[in-house]
């Protein structure tokens, strides 16, 4: 599993990214834990982001996110975003999400460090995410934990999944 920071990623000078119609993708992304990610490479392959806790009733979702990853990794890559925005169900530190998700689900697809996915201190990505005028597609709200947005290879966004899609179900499988 990859942990990167998403100030990293979102607060650094713009002259150090690549905006491809909409997604922020950056050539040399120091990770979370000094691993280096390409966030470039993930170009010409669909994204899945997913707002991830740890004691969410939905956690379990994270086994077939990672059948998905694993399934799909030609053409897909999964990026969680861990937050503490629903009942505090990821109170943990990014060291102790990144223990949890390798101990009980074996995760192996990318997860940034803790962020906001909604409030005055949401992260970039996820106002990029829910807002139309900033993705060009729709508003967004995120209700609880393990939303999912698709990304189309291009950068563009694609749809929406609510917390209650299974990763494996149809409705997602069927866009890739």
């Amino acid at each position: 599993m990859h942990f990167f920071s998403v100030e990293t990623l979102f607060n650094t000078c713009l002259s150090n990214f690549i905006f491809q119609i909409g997604i922020v993708l950056q050539k040399d992304l120091i990770a979370f834990f000094a691993q280096p990610i390409d966030f470039a490479s993930f170009k010409g392959k669909k994204i899945l982001i997913v707002n991830t806790a740890s004691e969410c009733g939905y956690t379990p979702q994270y086994k077939d996110l990672e059948i998905l990853y694993n399934t799909f990794k030609d053409k897909l890559v999964v990026v969680g975003f861990p937050a503490n925005n629903f009942g505090a169900q990821e109170p943990g530190t990014n060291a102790e999400i990144k223990t949890f998700c390798t101990k009980n689900y074996s995760v192996s697809f990318p997860m940034a460090a803790k962020i906001s996915v909604k409030g005055n201190d949401i992260a970039p990505i996820y106002k990029w995410l829910t807002e139309k005028e900033q993705n060009g597609v729709l508003n967004a709200e995120i209700k609880w934990n393990f939303n999912k947005f698709l990304i189309d290879e291009n950068g563009r966004m694609v749809c929406k999944f609510e917390s209650s899609t299974n990763p494996m179900s149809e409705e997602i499988t069927g866009k890739l």
